[in-house]
């Protein structure tokens, strides 16, 4: 093979399924050192010494956020739970929907997606820590023989479901009555919610998602995970802001990773997460 044929195949193992480049973020999430109360209060030791990401960048542009709307997630595990913070700058902390599982991007809102190979976790919490879950199946994973062909469970025509596609892998299923077992999460507002007349600093999540059930997520990987196991995972956040900052309508969404497109159901463009054995108290002395 020529140098150019090969550069060339090169250039194609590094591009992804939606062209961009392989640039993808990767994430050593170290054990935690001690019992994590979900308070959304993130003052635990683990917290404190815990690597936080970079800020999250523009979902189409991959910019930075201006410093009023920067936010950054930091994960820890155990051998019970994968535990998520974000932290969120925020002048204006607000949100309206008290209702489970209602439409949470109409607030502000900060999000998680997991993914399964053939499946993947959605959720989304505003500020009122009110929740919004959807487990997704990929059509082309709804074959005989799986879990997903013919237990009642996954039957679209039983279940409450929303559809959706895209055009690296095609049709998928979400279904909205699915609800991660254990699941537990909160929220703690530095300022003072739904009063626009102060300026807040902002406000953190605290989430913990018990390895228990992520047995539809693990595919052939361990629960909890191995040492060196990698997970495809992607936080993001959404806000209402003026037209001049808005990315899509009236509105800014921010992500690990630049998607390129307004799409958060992007599997492919999640941040390689690492799973480690070290502690983070260890990594201190």
């Amino acid at each position: 093979m020529s140098r150019a044929a090969i550069l060339v195949v090169a250039l194609l193992l590094v591009i992804g399924g939606n062209g961009l480049a392989e640039d993808l973020q990767h994430y050593t999430c170290f054990k935690a050192s001690g019992p994590i109360t979900v308070d959304g209060r993130l003052d635990e030791p683990s917290w404190q010494a815990a690597p936080w990401s970079d800020p999250l960048v523009g979902i189409l542009d991959g910019e930075a956020a201006q410093p009023e709307y920067e936010t950054r997630v930091a994960l820890l595990w155990d051998d019970t739970c994968l535990y998520v913070a974000f932290d969120i700058s925020e002048q204006n902390v607000w949100a309206t929907l008290t209702v489970r599982d209602s439409k949470i991007w109409k607030d502000n809102d900060v999000e998680l997606f997991i993914d399964g190979g053939d499946t993947y976790y959605e959720f989304e919490i505003n500020a009122f820590n009110t929740i919004y879950e959807v487990f997704w199946v990929w059509d082309d994973a709804r074959v005989a023989g799986s879990v997903f062909y013919d237990a009642v469970e996954w039957d679209p025509e039983v279940q409450n479901v929303i559809s959706g596609s895209a055009p690296e892998r095609g049709a998928r299923l979400g279904f909205l009555d699915w609800d991660f077992p254990g699941l537990t999460h909160a929220v703690h507002v530095s300022g003072t919610l739904n009063k626009p007349d102060d300026v807040d600093e902002g406000w953190t999540v605290e989430l913990a998602l018990p390895w228990a059930g992520m047995e539809l997520l693990a595919g052939e990987r361990s629960l909890p995970p191995k040492p060196g196991d990698v997970w495809r995972i992607d936080c993001s956040r959404f806000e209402h802001v003026p037209p001049e900052l808005a990315h899509h309508g009236k509105t800014a969404g921010w992500t690990w990773n630049k998607h390129g497109r307004w799409d958060s159901h992007m599997p492919w463009r999640f941040t390689y997460v690492h799973f480690s054995e070290k502690t983070v108290g260890a990594l201190q002395k």
